[in-house]
Formats: C-alpha cells, sequence, structure tokens
C-alpha cells in the first residue's frame, strides 16, 4: 500500500520540472501546459476526503486495488495522449482514480499495528508523505533528460500492476456494506467538489489571472465560498456526512489538522519555489534542478532511524515541536539567497529541511490519528490528509503572488539607486557601454542602448531573487506559529484494540 501512496504523492510532482518539454512534445503553450499538473491537483484534492465513504461502501482493499488500476491505466494514457486536451483529461483521471490510495494507507496503518509498532508506521508514511513530491522533480527532471516526457508515465506502470495484484491478496482489515449506497449524502458530495475544485482552480490559476481582475477567478471564488458554506452546514447536520466534521471536536485531531496544514505549505511550496529559481534565475535544466534539490530526500531517508529512537524514548508532541521548529529555521537559512546559489548553497537549509520533514510529519499523523476510534478513523483520515494538500494549494499560490507582487517592487527601490549620483552604478554602466560599442562595431549609441537593456535584465534578475526571500521567510513564519501551537496538544490515548477479523 505504501507503494501505491507514493507514486500517487510522486506524480503530483513529476511533471513540475519538465512542463516545458511536455508542452513542446505537445504543442501547447505555457498557460495549457500548466493544466497537465492543476487538473490533477483539481481531481485528486477531490477525491481525498470522498475516499473514508468509498472505503466503507467497497471495502479497504477493493477500493485500493481499484484506485491502483485506475491509476496504472491512465498513467499509461497519459504517456500515450496525442495533444495537450487528451493530456489535462488523462490527468485528471489520473489524480481523481490515484487519490485513494493516500488516506486509505493511513488508516490501514492504524489499524494493522499498535504499540511502538503504530510509531514505527507513522514514521514510514510521514517519511513517504514529505518524501515522493520532495523527488518529484528530480526523478521526473532524470526521466526527461535521459528518456524522454512520455517515462514520466510510463514508469508508473510496474508498481501500479504490482500493488493493484498483491494488495487484495493481503489486505483484509474490512468488509464492502453496499448498503451505504442508499443513504448516502450525494447532496454533500457534490457540494464538496464544487467547493474544492472550484477553490483549487482559484488558488491555482489566481495568481497569473490578476486574481478578482478576472472574471472567471472572480466566478470560481464565488462558488467556492457559496458551496464550502453550505457543505460545512450539510456536513454538520446530515446524519451520514461525507466528511465527518464532527471530530474537529477533538483537540488533538483539531491541531493536527492545522499542524498538516502548515506542512502541506512548507513541502509543497518550497518544492515550488526552488524549481522556479534555478530555472528562472539560474537557467538550469531539468535534471540539473533535480540534481539541487536532491539533498532534502536523502537527509529526509537518513532522519528516518533517528526519528525512530527518539520517537521510543521521548513525548511525541516535543518531536513534533521539534520538528516544526527546524522547518522554521531552515526557512530562515534559505532567506540570504543570491542570483548565484547553486546545489552547494542550497545544501544546508535543504538538508535541515528534509531533516525537518521527518520530525514534523510523522508524529503529527500518530497524534492526530492516534487516539480516534476505528469507526471514525476513515473519514477523519481523508480530511486530514485534504488539508495537507489544501495547505499545499495555498501555500503555492500565496507564493506565486509574492514572486508576482514583490517581484516589480524590488525592482523599482533597485532602480531608485542606479543613478549618476551612484559612481559603482556609474562606472558600470561605462563597461558595459564600452563592451556593447566594440561588439558593435564602435557605434557609441548602439552601445548605450545594449548596456541599458543589460542593466535591466541584471537589475530585474536580482529583484527576482529578493522576492524569493520574501516568499521563504512568509513559510516560516506559518511554522513559527504552529511550533508555539503545538503545546496545546493533548497525550494520544490508544482506541480499543482493533476487531478480532483484522488480519
Amino acid at each position: 500500500m505504501c507503494v501505491g501512496f507514493f507514486i500517487a504523492l510522486l506524480d503530483i510532482q513529476i511533471v513540475s520540472a519538465s512542463l516545458q518539454d511536455i508542452g513542446g512534445g505537445l504543442s501547447a503553450g505555457a498557460d495549457e501546459t500548466t493544466w497537465v499538473q492543476t487538473s490533477y491537483l483539481i481531481a485528486e484534492i477531490i477525491v481525498i476526503p470522498l475516499s473514508g465513504w468509498l472505503s466503507r461502501v467497497m471495502s479497504t482493499r477493493w477500493l485500493f486495488c481499484a484506485s491502483a488500476v485506475g491509476f496504472t491505466a491512465t498513467s499509461l494514457l497519459c504517456g500515450w495522449a496525442w495533444n495537450i486536451e487528451s493530456m489535462i483529461a488523462f490527468r485528471a483521471l489520473q489524480g481523481f482514480l490515484g487519490g485513494s490510495m493516500i488516506p486509505t494507507v493511513f488508516t490501514t496503518a492504524f489499524i494493522y499495528f499498535e504499540g511502538q509498532q503504530r510509531v514505527i508506521a507513522a514514521a514510514t508514511i510521514g517519511a513517504i508523505a514529505s518524501l515522493a513530491p520532495t523527488l518529484g522533480p528530480t526523478i521526473g527532471g532524470w526521466l526527461t533528460d535521459n528518456y524522454s516526457w512520455h517515462w514520466l508515465f510510463f514508469v508508473n506502470l510496474v508498481p501500479g500492476i504490482f500493488v493493484a495484484v498483491v494488495v487484495p491478496m493481503l489486505v483484509r482489515i474490512d468488509k464492502p456494506d453496499l448498503s451505504l449506497l442508499r443513504g448516502a449524502d450525494y447532496v454533500g458530495m457534490i457540494l464538496m467538489a464544487l467547493f474544492l475544485g472550484c477553490l483549487e482552480y482559484t488558488l491555482e490559476e489566481g495568481a497569473r489571472w490578476d486574481w478578482f481582475g478576472d472574471d472567471t477567478i472572480r466566478a470560481t471564488a464565488w462558488i467556492a465560498g457559496a458551496a464550502g458554506v453550505a457543505f460545512i452546514w450539510r456536513s454538520l447536520t446530515y446524519g451520514q456526512p461525507v466528511v465527518d466534521l464532527r471530530a474537529l471536536r477533538n483537540l488533538n485531531f483539531a491541531l493536527g489538522c492545522f499542524f498538516s496544514f502548515v506542512t502541506g505549505i512548507g513541502i509543497f511550496a518550497t518544492i515550488y519555489l526552488t524549481p522556479l529559481f534555478l530555472g528562472r534565475v539560474r537557467g538550469f535544466s531539468a535534471l540539473q534542478i533535480g540534481l539541487a534539490i536532491f539533498s532534502t530526500g536523502v537527509f529526509q531517508i537518513l532522519s528516518i532511524p533517528v526519528y525512530a529512537w527518539f520517537a521510543r524514548r521521548f513525548d511525541l508532541r516535543w518531536l513534533l515541536m521539534f520538528g516544526m521548529a527546524c522547518f522554521a529555521l531552515s526557512m530562515w537559512n534559505f532567506t540570504p539567497i543570491t542570483h548565484d546559489w547553486g546545489w552547494e548553497e542550497l545544501l544546508p537549509p535543504q538538508a535541515l529541511r528534509g531533516f525537518a520533514q521527518q520530525f514534523a510529519a510523522a508524529p503529527a499523523i500518530t497524534l492526530t490519528l492516534g487516539g480516534l476510534a476505528p469507526a471514525r478513523l476513515k473519514l477523519a483520515s481523508g480530511l486530514f490528509n485534504l488539508m495537507r494538500n489544501l495547505g499545499g494549494a495555498i501555500g503555492i499560490a500565496a507564493c506565486a503572488t509574492i514572486l508576482n507582487d514583490r517581484a516589480n517592487l524590488h525592482f523599482l527601490r533597485l532602480a531608485e539607486h542606479l543613478n549618476t549620483a551612484n559612481p559603482a552604478a556609474t562606472d558600470l554602466l561605462q563597461r558595459l557601454e564600452a563592451t556593447a560599442a566594440a561588439a558593435a562595431g564602435g557605434d557609441a549609441q548602439q552601445g548605450h542602448v545594449a548596456a541599458l537593456k543589460l542593466l535591466w535584465s541584471l537589475t530585474w534578475r536580482e529583484a527576482q531573487t529578493l522576492t524569493y526571500a520574501d516568499a521563504f521567510m512568509a513559510i516560516m513564519a506559518c511554522f513559527i506559529v504552529a511550533t508555539v501551537m503545538v503545546p496545546l496538544m493533548r497525550k494520544v490515548v490508544p482506541p480499543k484494540a482493533p476487531p478480532a477479523d483484522a488480519h
């Protein structure tokens, strides 16, 4: 199940470093190509909270099997896509059909394991949850550079078939209950799909289209708001809601969902920012970007046994607090970023982030879900995972807005100092003019124009770099708030033993 969990999460970011190659292969523009990632995210974020109800109807093993089969088949179709429209459609299906593999892993782990085994299981799942999106650009970049973008999807075929065959043979923890189809909250499902789908679209596309200055963004935001209010009201008043919002009455669960939200911001927003910086400012290729950010995954893997040792001996709340604080510190270490940062400069903050991810994700899973009764675990797990993905969507949208808005501000502030009263700026401009004039055959006027263009380009590069520091600072602030709130959590009280037929 963790194999399926890994490939479903990996595919969120596996295309991020290769969108330009996909667009070129399908003769699509940049605006269309972004939908290769957006369509997957929208579909996945809709199905994740539905997975608890679906697992009760179909049983965990058959839902997971169907999800793996659907994910594998649509992965093949994505690799065979003949134009951008077919790619977007297949990616949406891939996200929708494969999304159920994510929350069901959490549920199953807490049914299978008890005591210290539960801590190890949570550590494993937490590592995968943050490692898969981190490794996505690295694996995607390597596949694109060495083979072609088609292999971003074909790579899922072998593990997908393996999961679809083996999971039904091994996982028998519950039985299907088709009677739930009669009293299901279909109205709530429609409201939830409208709410999450429109919200995800608004967050993903808002920064590119000037937010509420665009008619479509304004319309989807209104629909998301109205459907969201109606969905919450429906979930709190209906007898058998599709998502168990009442679980938020449990303080640990409510706080855990908040920590899952913040962790989603940290994981997905940094994976968004770092490749973007390396591509736009440094001009790195897909493979170079992947290799530059690979260190995060390496250090997270190395931290797993360290976390397991501490988790057996210390209160998980303090490990969670330590992880959140280390994540904030890693973001602080990103803020001195300059235009010439490469893998060497990125290594220390990324290493600390990889270490922090393990200590932030794993204890939050145990503290949040470990105290819930098995009857509520399935529906609550969907909500917990939804919060992580929602945090990632909001984090990416906020960072994109910061990059758009702050770049112009930094450019104007830098430009104010580039005048005749600044000896360094004057000297640089004269040297650029001389070089450009020599290249233009001694034409001083042409050299002056070329020098001004180059000076503008250098100033814009530095302004862009400063905006990345602003974005990392904003993420740091989120983790500082989360760190302060950790002591509000209570020690987890283990639920009753699992039923006798769980084997």
